[in-house]
């Protein structure tokens, strides 16, 4: 769990959001001066690499994916944001970062798209405005949508209300 909460502060760190998990870089002893304008504004290859690797909450940027690629294999949570310093976008990834583990538990990936220019696929579904948070179910179906930064409390009271969660719960449980 801690791999998985240090690989979600860095995915939030690379978006140029600030991480959660130190209190305040000023007054952490050697903590490197971090300067707003060198922080990249796409994921690192090496951060991908070690993400995937890892058991953990799947974070992506929304690239040339399609809806269509999480059909029947994952819970599709889709932030949009005009840009990776967005306080909204910086507060929802910080949810995020807080409890990756009960996003995973219910096979959801996060996938982020901050650049509206780039026209992504996934863009270009959904159609958002500035900040929008979409929940898309392993069917397709579009659950939720939010102008809002969400506690991960609330996504998964949501996911937890969709059918297909239902039976998966009643699986694990045997009945």
């Amino acid at each position: 769990m801690i791999k998985a909460l240090a690989l979600a502060a860095g995915i939030a760190a690379s978006f140029g959001a600030p991480s959660l998990l130190a209190q305040d870089a000023e007054d952490m002893p050697d903590a490197p001066a971090q300067d707003a304008a060198e922080e990249p504004e796409t994921l690192d290859p090496d951060m991908v690499e070690e993400l995937n690797a890892e058991p953990g909450l799947e974070i992506m940027e929304a690239g040339e994916r399609e809806l269509s690629d999480f059909l029947w294999l994952a819970r599709p949570l889709v932030i949009f944001a005009d840009g990776p310093n967005d306080p909204r976008f910086v507060q929802q990834m910080g949810y995020i970062e807080a409890r990756p583990e009960e996003l995973l538990e219910r096979d959801v990936v996060v996938i982020v798209d901050t650049d509206p220019s780039a026209e992504s696929p996934i863009r270009t579904a959904l159609r958002p405005r500035g900040f929008d948070l979409v929940l898309i179910g392993k069917d397709g179906q579009r659950y939720l949508r939010k102008p809002n930064p969400w506690d991960v409390r609330e996504i998964t009271r949501s996911i937890d209300k969709m059918p297909m969660r239902q039976q998966e719960m009643r699986d694990q449980r045997g009945l």
